[in-house]
Order: structure tokens, then sequence, then C-alpha cells
């Protein structure tokens, strides 16, 4: 006789892997549950960046929008206008750098740090 075969049930073991399937299947499925709900907790999340001494400060939203730029008035100057620029730079670049790594952060919380293709990290 087969491996595994009885008489009476026919193959054995075949209904444990069944239920392990279905549990992993409704594990995955709450993962990306989870997931979903992480990366809506952060897009709707801002974050600010100052730079400067508090010159330029510029906030994003989680989805990777510029929400906000404040220059203070005396940073303002018409004979170092790549001064100002660089500082806004710096302040957005920090502010979306903050984004990114909250999205990174919330999602490798709920997959326990596994690399899983199609997420980006």
């Amino acid at each position: 006789m087969a491996k595994g075969y009885s008489a009476r049930g026919g193959f054995t073991g075949g209904g444990g892997m069944m239920r392990q399937q279905q549990q992993m299947q409704q594990k995955l499925i709450k993962m990306q549950q989870d997931m979903a709900k992480a990366q809506e907790d952060v897009e709707n999340s801002t974050f600010t960046a100052s730079v400067g001494g508090g010159a330029v400060q510029a906030t994003v939203s989680g989805k990777k929008q510029l929400t906000d730029l404040v220059i203070k008035p005396d940073v303002v100057d018409p004979q170092d206008v790549e001064m100002l620029q660089d500082l806004v730079l710096s302040a957005v670049n920090e502010a979306l750098r903050q984004a990114e790594d909250a999205m990174e952060s919330s999602l490798q919380s709920i997959t326990g740090g596994m690399n899983i293709p199609g997420l980006g990290f």
C-alpha cells in the first residue's frame, strides 16, 4: 500500500496541510489589512523639519506632498538667494525623509522585517 494510505480514510495527512494553508492565508490577509491601516495612518500624518536654526521650516504629508513652508523674513537676503534655496531644499528633503522613515518603520513592524517584494523596502 502507498505510504499514508488507509483503506478506510484514503490518503491521510492532507487535512492538516489544508488547515495550515487556510491559517497561512488568514495570516496573510490580516497582515495585508494591518499594512493598509499602517499606510493610511502614516499618509494621514504630517512631518515637519526645521533648518538654519528655525529659519526655514517645511511640512510634508505622509503622502510626500509639501503642505507648508515657513521662511523667517530675516533670512531673505537678496544678495544671498542661494543660501535660502539651500535651506528650503534641506528642510523639504528632511521632512520627506521623516515621512519615508515613518512609512518604512510602520510597515516593517507589521512584517517583522521581512523583505516583501513590491513594497519598496
